[in-house]
């Protein structure tokens, strides 16, 4: 089972538990619940707090729900443990999670992602470029739009429409002395700054943004992707292709793209693009870090290992190349 599992799953848990009479006739069972990895000092890995919406129409406590759904949980093949704490979440644990499966999910977010884009070539967004050209002289004009296209795309992406983003989404606009964002910094990297930070706050822009090196997290994200792509065609030129497989030397990148589905799932419902923002850091930070180890060394032949290394190099390429999409924003396959 991997994160991603974990929604449906619970909704089946109270199904089940209505349909065994363990709670009410008059629960309403949820089409989709919000699973989120459980903040540094919590309890289990991931948690939900499914038991608190649902008690409401069960007319019972929270806790007793979220006890009723644990022991069912429990009893989930791949679910290592279930806990409830506070007034009623629901926390779990899962094994590692496996590499041939993390390709998959990779390659079925990619064909979602093209579907939100009507399978047409990607476009960057241009902040630059208004709707309304009413607006085009307004300083909070271009965040606004950024940051609503953004949740519309994120949406689409869970199945939703453009008529589920609210009218008055709150978004701060740029500051005065920010107004020319996108002729100094470009429409890529303005994009990027104007969705690093939640839509209340003011973005923050500076000459970071144009740096080609550590410092610049835009350009790690990018990199991480083009790096991703040539390890594939230098691969390709040492005569071997990705094949999926167990990989057991990338441990914080395999949690990250286990957890990517739930981060755009969390980003969608609380209209929040910061939140795949910062997840597409972590997740090229680990990259980069792993990508070292994928092609053979010296005198090395290519071994399943090292096509496997490349599988999951790839997968999260592909998962980048995808977040950067919803964003808004290219991912260049040479920097």
């Amino acid at each position: 089972m991997t994160p991603a599992d974990l929604s449906p799953c619970v909704v089946r848990a109270v199904r089940r538990a209505v349909a065994d009479g363990e709670l009410g006739v008059g629960t309403v069972v949820p089409e989709r619940v919000v699973v989120e990895r459980t903040r540094p000092g919590g309890v289990g890995e991931y948690a939900t707090p499914a038991a608190l919406a649902v008690a409401r129409s069960a007319g019972r406590p929270p806790r007793d729900v979220a006890g009723v759904l644990a022991r069912r949980l429990g009893a989930e093949p791949g679910i290592e443990r279930v806990e409830v704490t506070g007034p009623g979440f629901l926390n779990f644990v899962l094994p590692a999670p496996a590499a041939p499966a993390l390709v998959a999910q990779a390659i079925v977010l990619d064909i979602a992602i093209r579907d939100v884009r009507g399978g047409a070539a990607f476009i960057p967004d241009d902040p630059a470029a208004p709707d309304d050209p009413e607006d085009a002289d307004t300083a909070a004009g271009p965040r606004e739009r950024v940051v609503r296209r953004c949740v519309q795309r994120l949406v689409r992406a869970q199945g939703g429409s453009e008529q589920d983003v609210p009218a008055d989404l709150p978004v701060a606009p740029l500051a005065r002395r920010d107004a020319d964002a996108v002729r100094r910094y470009g429409a890529d990297a303005a994009c990027w700054a104007m969705l690093a930070v939640p839509a209340r706050e003011t973005p923050a822009f500076s000459d970071v943004l144009l740096h080609q090196g550590e410092a610049s997290e835009f350009f790690r994200v990018r990199y991480a992707y083009s790096r991703s792509r040539a390890l594939v065609r230098n691969a390709g030129q040492l005569g071997f292709h990705p094949e999926a497989g167990e990989v057991d030397d990338a441990p914080a990148l395999l949690r990250l793209l286990a957890d990517h589905p739930l981060v755009l799932e969390a980003a969608a419902h609380h209209r929040a693009p910061e939140r795949l923002v910062r997840h597409l850091v972590e997740l090229a930070d680990a990259l980069l870090d792993f990508h070292h180890r994928v092609l053979p060394q010296g005198d090395e032949k290519p071994s399943a290992a090292h096509r496997a290394r490349l599988a999951l190099a790839e997968a999260a390429g592909t998962v980048l190349a995808g977040g950067l999409a919803l964003l808004g924003t290219d991912a260049p396959e040479r920097l």
